[in-house]
């Protein structure tokens, strides 16, 4: 008996230590990815390693648990988490859940599967609230599109159990089943045989659906391609982007059978989890459809909102305060999508197949030197903004109030250059100055003269004014159109010279940056916006660089720039210098991927002439289809780190910088004349 007895005792003081060694583990692995520290006292929170939705816990199983020994506040299970945060309503409560729970095992309800709990008291629980997530711009789910029996007929209609079917090109997937009607859609290249239609087009039993589609204006055009899907629980679908040049714009898909959630993600790294409900409608259409990648993740289960059990149209916010399990069952999906005659001239050509072998023909590399940089800056900024001119300038009305307020801080009669003024809206901001504009585009110099204001055509490193001259200087989205570290510092230092000693400049530049303290720019928020509204940048001001005239280019400007570099490295920038390096075309309204790259601009009203640098898609110049096109011209940017702008103006002796601040997605200075 006492041979018993002490068997027993080492076999519960090796499974206190098991717990105890588990329990530190599961206090490093919250200080690790969480932040939140173990307390080693008693309080009414705890964390529950083992109990969260990432391994297969749901909230009613953990809620139910948690509840037999007290009062609960709080029941908090965070998104792909293996732990849950609870609070009681007493320390006692909380004493009483942790002897009952720590080291308990437990079988989840959902999957039979056998799991221990292991338990850390916390002083308190710091959980960042969720904002709840818009749906990308272009994406509608529309509930109860068809009836059940609506449902009932169209499932019913695929026969399943006839194996590979030629006709239909009916295929099992890895992943899935596949049945593809009007056309087969081939996953070796991602695209279509256009000029393979499948007998028998898509089922008649989908005419009256299709047919509602249309008189609702979810589609414009009757679809002539059909893909159906079949996911078992535990299947899914790679994110994708159902290819540019196959399908046109809209593309709606009908889930039946059970709801799923589909994630959404945009380049810049956004995600939106998105619940379909049974009998739903998906709608992809412009920015959703071109741009951002849809899948649907192989699981048994998904992640939903626990008040509304998987029924609410739209995101899934990750509230951990609202969040279980789902179990899935069989899904069906019938895409319907009509195949694209012509190559697509879609405004994302980062992403377009049909544009990107016209990018690598037109796309210029990095300039090497001086010439390379003034010839680059010619045909991507100068010639650029002549032709957009009167586009750009109908974009260009609303004055930024910070640069307002700089300009009424003025001491009235002051002398003030607008270097690179574009279409003048900052000239008559203040009445009690004498403002005076130029820039390199003569079209938008006439603009302001339009409007009778004064401004002359001249290049921003040789502007034609005295030295000393001036009380202030502003330059407003200009620096950020040289294509080397130099000539943007002799920009600056040419500010400086029209400065009278004591004279201030406001400078503003385009940041890398653009999503800054958790916080997103103009920029990137605009993604509903017109399409007026879709080139314009951050401040609103996009003025020209006057960058025709070469500068003397000193060693000590070389030195200055390699220091530059230097610093911008010490403060964790990724920029880098650059050798062979073909310039990027970027995604409007995404986030930056590169310092130097040309932005589109899809120019209204115009057509394209001979010798601009402007892309029409694959048509070639002059035909028919090609006048049809908007087209798009490429401007070229350099965009600036954290600490860039303020580290090339300190580099001059001649100013000093009163005041450097971030202004939705741009760095800006305010330099004072020594």
């Amino acid at each position: 008996m006492e041979l018993k007895a002490s068997k027993e005792h080492l076999e519960v003081q090796k499974m206190k230590k098991k717990v105890l060694r588990k329990q530190v583990r599961a206090q490093h692995t919250l200080m690790r990815h969480e932040g939140i520290e173990c307390s080693s006292h008693a309080t009414q929170s705890l964390v529950i390693a083992n109990a969260g939705l990432g391994n297969g816990m749901s909230r009613h199983q953990l809620l139910r648990t948690v509840e037999e020994y007290g009062l609960v506040e709080t029941l908090l299970m965070p998104p792909s988490k293996p732990y849950s945060f609870v609070k009681y309503g007493t320390t006692e409560e909380a004493k009483k859940a942790f002897d009952a729970l720590n080291g308990k095992e437990v079988t989840l309800e959902d999957c039979g599967r056998n799991i221990v709990l292991y338990i850390n008291f916390l002083e308190k629980v710091f959980w960042k609230k969720s904002v709840p997530t818009s749906l990308p711009p272009g994406l509608m789910v529309i509930e109860k599109i068809i009836s059940p029996e609506e449902e009932r007929r169209i499932l019913e209609s695929i026969d399943w159990i006839g194996g590979e079917d030629t006709q239909n090109a009916q295929k099992t997937l890895k992943h899935r089943r596949v049945k593809h009607f009007g056309y087969e859609f081939h996953y070796d290249n991602n695209n279509v045989d256009k000029d393979k239609p499948l007998p028998g087009g898509l089922p008649e039993i989908c005419d009256p659906f299709l047919e509602k589609c249309l008189k609702q204006g979810y589609i414009k055009h009757k679809p002539d391609q059909l893909t159906v899907n079949q996911y078992e629980p535990g299947q899914g679908i790679p994110p994708h982007i159902d290819t540019h040049s196959a399908f046109e714009d809209e593309i709606i898909s009908l889930s039946l059978g059970a709801e799923i959630v589909m994630d959404f993600k945009h380049p810049d790294g956004n995600t939106v989890a998105i619940m379909l409900p049974r009998c739903s409608l998906l709608v992809m259409a412009g920015e959703s459809r071109y741009l951002w990648t849809h899948g649907i993740t192989p699981r048994k289960y998904d992640v939903i909102q626990a008040s509304e059990l998987g029924q609410k149209i739209g995101t899934i916010t990750a509230d951990a305060g609202d969040l279980t399990l789902n179990r899935r069952e069989t899904r069906t999906s019938f895409t319907f999508r009509k195949v694209r005659k012509s190559p697509c001239n879609c405004i994302y050509p980062s992403v377009c197949d049909s544009q990107k072998g016209q990018q690598s023909r037109v796309q210029p590399s990095f300039p090497h030197n001086e010439m390379e940089a003034s010839k680059l800056e010619q045909e991507y900024v100068h010639r650029v903004y002549e032709e957009i001119a009167t586009h750009f300038s109908s974009t260009r009305h609303s004055p930024w109030p910070q640069i307002v307020e700089f300009l009424r801080s003025l001491p009235k009669g002051s002398i003030v250059a607008d270097v690179g003024c574009g279409n003048g809206k900052y000239l008559g901001i203040n009445e009690g100055l004498y403002m005076v504009g130029c820039d390199r585009s003569k079209n938008l110099v006439d603009i302001c003269g339009e409007k009778n204001l004064e401004a002359f055509v001249c290049d921003a490193l040789s502007v034609p004014m005295r030295s000393s001259s001036c009380d202030a200087c502003i330059s407003i989205a200009v620096i950020h159109h040289f294509s080397t570290a130099e000539r943007r510092l002799a920009t600056i230092r040419e500010l400086a010279r029209l400065l009278r000693p004591g004279g201030t400049a406001l400078i503003y530049v385009w940041a890398m940056e653009q999503e800054y303290k958790n916080q997103k720019s103009k920029y990137l928020k605009e993604k509903n916006g017109s399409k007026d509204k879709e080139e314009e940048i951050n401040t609103g001001t996009a003025q020209r660089p006057l960058s025709d005239q070469l500068p003397d280019s000193s060693s000590q400007d070389a030195v200055c720039s390699d220091r530059l570099l230097s610093d911008l490295k010490d403060k964790g920038c990724d920029a880098k210098p650059i050798a062979d390096y073909t310039l990027p075309i970027h995604t409007n309204r995404t986030s930056f991927h590169s310092q130097d790259l040309l932005v589109p601009w899809h120019l209204k009203g115009g057509s394209k002439k001979k010798g601009e640098n402007v892309d029409t898609g694959l048509f070639p110049v002059g035909s028919k289809e090609s006048q049809k096109l908007s087209p798009v011209f490429h401007r070229y940017y350099h965009v600036f780190c954290e600490g860039e702008l303020e580290a090339v103006c300190r580099s001059l002796d001649c100013v000093r910088v009163q005041r450097s601040y971030y202004d939705q997605g741009n760095w800006c200075v305010v330099l004072e004349k020594l």
